[in-house]
């Protein structure tokens, strides 16, 4: 077994169980076109290249999560990673939901799971995100997982609209949520 493959199996650890016919997991590399198709049919993220769906897939399996109907195909996910600079922190950096899923309150149970799961890892204190001014159903997200887990949110411009070399993005706004109960 290769260094990639050990901490691959050590990030396969299972999710709780969802309600009904969904359930939560670590993603595999085999998941990474999956990840790339519901991120292009989302028509809100930023599509990044079919290749860092990969690479996340294996580099950072262990702070992200998938949602697989009964089939055990993709319908959902959350990539994430602890930030360097903030040991304790996770940042979220995309959620996204097929749309034949939408509406049951998967997103918030994958947020939910997921944060659960990296703090059996590593001592989480907060949890951060960034989202654009037009993405209500984002910011509903993140503000109702700040109340359910009883912290503070703060936001702060990120990056300016200005920021962004291709021109035509709107500002990234850096929800912060801590303290975390974990």
């Amino acid at each position: 077994m290769t260094a990639a493959q050990a901490d691959l199996a050590s990030a396969r650890t299972a999710f709780r169980e969802m309600p009904g016919d969904l359930r939560l997991d670590t993603p595999e590399v085999t998941d990474g076109a999956a990840l790339w198709r519901i991120a292009r049919d989302s028509k809100t993220l930023d599509l990044n290249s079919s290749y860092s769906y990969l690479l996340w897939c294996r580099d950072f399996a262990g702070t992200s999560v998938i949602a697989r109907d009964a089939d055990g195909e993709a319908v959902g996910f959350i990539t994430g990673y602890i930030r360097p600079e903030r040991p304790h922190t996770l940042l979220v950096w995309q959620v996204a939901v097929d749309a034949a899923q939408r509406g049951r309150g998967l997103a918030a149970a994958m947020l939910d799971g997921l944060a659960a799961q990296v703090a059996k890892e590593h001592p989480l204190r907060s949890l951060e995100t960034t989202i654009s001014p037009d993405n209500t159903a984002s910011q509903r997200l993140f503000t109702s997982f700040a109340q359910r887990h009883g912290a503070d949110l703060k936001r702060e411009v990120l990056f300016s609209a200005e920021q962004f070399p291709d021109g035509g993005h709107e500002p990234e706004v850096l929800y912060r949520i801590e303290p975390l109960p974990y």
